[in-house]
C-alpha cells in the first residue's frame, strides 16, 4: 500500500492537465484516456444511462478543437486561426458553492450552479430532481435523485448526503469523454473526470472539480465551460 508521502510525490509528479490556449485549442497533456459518451435514452426519449463507445489513442499530448470548426474532430486542425476564433475566457472564477442555489429535503440536500448546465437531461426523470430532493425520504425518489445527480456531467447538480453531510459523487479516473447526444442530434461538450486540473489561457488554474465541461462547439458564453450553446432550442 502507497504511503501518503508516496501519493503526494506522485500527485507532483501527475502531468495530466488540460491547458486552454489564447483563441485556440485545449492543449491536453499527460496520456489522458479519451473516450466518446453516448447519451442513452428510454422509450419515452429520457437520457437513461451513460454509453462508453469510441475509445481513441492515449496520446502523451494531444490538442482537442474548441472553436468547433475543425474538420478532424476532436483534434484541432488549425481552423480556428482562420475563422479568427475569440476564445476569450468569461467563467467565473467563485468556487462551486460560492455559484450554487440550495435545495433542502428530509434526507438530500441539493446544490444547484445553473450557469455550469451542459443540457445532459438526465436530471428530468421522474419530475426532476428538484421535485424528488424535498421528497427524499421516499427511498425510490431518494435513488433517483442520487442517480441524476451523479450522472449530471457538469457538475452543475450535486447531491449531499445530510447525515453524513458528504457529497455523493462518482468515482471517476482522470479521463477525458466526448459527449454525443444522438436523441437530439448534437454533440455536446467535453466532460472531464476525476479531477484533472484545468488552466486558463493567463496561467490560473480554475477550481478542480470531480466532473465539469468544457464548450467544444465555440459558443458558450460561460468559456471555458459549456453553457448548452450547443443546444438546439
Amino acid at each position: 500500500m502507497a504511503t501518503k508521502k508516496e501519493n503526494k510525490t506522485e500527485a507532483a509528479n501527475d502531468r495530466r492537465k488540460i491547458k486552454v490556449s489564447r483563441n485556440g485549442p485545449y492543449l491536453v497533456s499527460g496520456k489522458i484516456p479519451l473516450v466518446k459518451e453516448i447519451i442513452g435514452t428510454d422509450t419515452e426519449g429520457t437520457p437513461n444511462e451513460w454509453r462508453a463507445d469510441n475509445k481513441y489513442p492515449s496520446l502523451e499530448n494531444c490538442a482537442l478543437c474548441r472553436c468547433g470548426q475543425s474538420k478532424n474532430k476532436p483534434f484541432c486542425d488549425g481552423t480556428h486561426t482562420k475563422v479568427n476564433f475569440d476564445g476569450t475566457e468569461t467563467a467565473s472564477r467563485k468556487l462551486y458553492l460560492t455559484q450554487a442555489k440550495e435545495i433542502d429535503g428530509p434526507t438530500l440536500k441539493l446544490t444547484d450552479a445553473e450557469d455550469l448546465c451542459a443540457s445532459a437531461r438526465f436530471c428530468h426523470r421522474a419530475s426532476g430532481i428538484w421535485n424528488l430532493v424535498p421528497k427524499s425520504d421516499n427511498p425510490d425518489a431518494k435513488r433517483i435523485a442520487i442517480e441524476e445527480a451523479r450522472d449530471c456531467p457538469s457538475g452543475r447538480l450535486v447531491v449531499w448526503d445530510k447525515k453524513t453531510k458528504k457529497p455523493i459523487e462518482p468515482e471517476f479516473e482522470r479521463s477525458i469523454g466526448l459527449v454525443e447526444d444522438p436523441q437530439v442530434g448534437v454533440s455536446g461538450p467535453i466532460w472531464v473526470r476525476g479531477g484533472i486540473p484545468v488552466e486558463s489561457a493567463d496561467g490560473k488554474t480554475y477550481e478542480i472539480r470531480n466532473r465539469v465541461t468544457l464548450c467544444r462547439c465555440g459558443k458558450s458564453s460561460n468559456k471555458p465551460f459549456c453553457d448548452s450553446s450547443h443546444y438546439p432550442e
